[in-house]
């Protein structure tokens, strides 16, 4: 058992760890106010190769594995979380690009997603509905060398920043539930797409967003897999997210943290830093335990999908338990600050709104619950 990194993801760790630093964290706050991603910034990522660092070489990845790509999106997050949606989007839905897509297709989007050059993001919510992903009745119908695109996909990150969208569309019956379920990648530019944007608490750099699709033409050639297999596709792309959405979460927490431990030394109360006052730094304590838990659950996650191995429970802890833990560790750091803290000028505040979202976007704690029970003793544990 090695909990080391390797020479190399040491070295991409600290490429990753300075350039949020000296390109990322300065600009955290300007980036929430502008209400989008630098362009500039996300094209700068992909210079370096932190952007989808376990796609094919051929697709401008690095051709690494999942714990080194969970190691860039933990650099990330710590300067801002926000931007680091671009490693989890892209680098995902590369995955299931290069996996499903086209040759031509994977060719063509792939580089142009690595180089930070364009977002892909997800169409999977519904408006009457988000955690029966199953039950989604956008609708794909064949018309000739076409599908035809119909209905409304909701909660959609960064949909008013992407250039393209894995969407999810029934070609089958409702009857067929998940069997009847395709995937497609589409040009966000084509004729009858339309978008709006959700009034969000926090991840505002990133946006969330409603997608209209009223009779769009979309090729065969961008759709993912065959027939049915769109559902299939996406949930296994789910066991890597989560875990990567857990060191997500961490960054933000581990810089909150950093800031706090700093602050209780120099902060005085009756002539002595307030970290001479054990009410202070015990519950402090306690989060860096909680900290290192969470971040092992993390990369052992992403460990045991490089060796192949079963991690749909693992994935699932990682996404209820994490993003739980990384705000209450947060709220725990804006407190400690006193009033100085729940100033806006800090920016635990905005920590603390960007990871409450990441409790209900993919999948909320009830269903990972769900999903842990059903990995432990079958489908009796799930209710239908």
């Amino acid at each position: 058992m090695d909990f080391s990194f390797t020479e190399e993801q040491q070295a991409i760790r600290e490429t990753a760890q300075r350039f949020a630093r000296d390109r990322i964290a300065l600009d955290y706050k300007k980036r929430e106010e502008a209400g989008c991603l630098n362009r500039r910034t996300m094209r700068e990522m992909g210079e370096l190769g932190l952007i989808g660092a376990d796609l094919p070489e051929e697709y401008g990845g690095l051709g690494t594995d999942a714990v080194t790509a969970g190691i860039v999106i933990e650099a990330i997050a710590h300067a801002d979380l926000s931007l680091s949606y671009v490693q989890l989007s892209n680098g995902l839905m590369g995955r299931i690009i290069a996996g499903h897509g086209q040759p031509e297709v994977a060719r063509e989007l792939i580089p142009r997603m690595t180089g930070g050059e364009i977002i892909v993001g997800l169409g999977l919510t519904e408006p009457r509905g988000g955690s029966d992903a199953a039950g989604l009745v956008v609708k794909a119908s064949r018309n000739g060398e076409n599908y035809v695109l119909s209905g409304e996909k909701t909660s959609a990150s960064a949909a008013d920043q992407s250039e393209h969208m894995v969407v999810l569309a029934r070609t089958g019956t409702v009857e067929q539930g998940a069997g009847g379920v395709t995937a497609f990648v589409v040009p966000l530019d084509s004729p009858g797409v339309n978008l709006s944007r959700i009034d969000d608490v926090g991840t505002v750099a990133i946006g969330r967003g409603s997608v209209f699709f009223d009779d769009v033409q979309v090729p065969e050639r961008l759709r993912l897999g065959g027939e049915g297999d769109g559902f299939r596709l996406i949930m296994n792309g789910f066991d890597y997210s989560r875990a990567l959405i857990g060191l997500q979460c961490l960054g933000p927490a581990r810089a909150s943290l950093e800031e706090t431990w700093e602050y209780v030394t120099q902060r005085q109360a009756f002539d002595k830093p307030i970290a001479t006052y054990q009410g202070v730094t015990q519950p402090l304590a306690e989060a860096e335990t909680l900290m290192e838990a969470a971040r092992l659950l993390c990369y052992k996650t992403l460990w045991l999908r490089d060796r192949g191995l079963p991690h749909t429970a693992e994935a699932a802890m990682c996404k209820w338990w994490v993003p739980q833990v990384t705000f209450d560790i947060i709220q725990r750091c804006l407190i400690t600050h006193g009033h100085y803290g729940y100033a806006k000028d800090l920016p635990h505040q905005q920590r603390l709104r960007d990871v409450l979202g990441l409790q209900i976007g993919d999948g909320t704690e009830q269903i990972q619950k769900m999903v842990i029970a059903r990995e432990k003793i079958g489908r009796v544990a799930v209710p239908y």
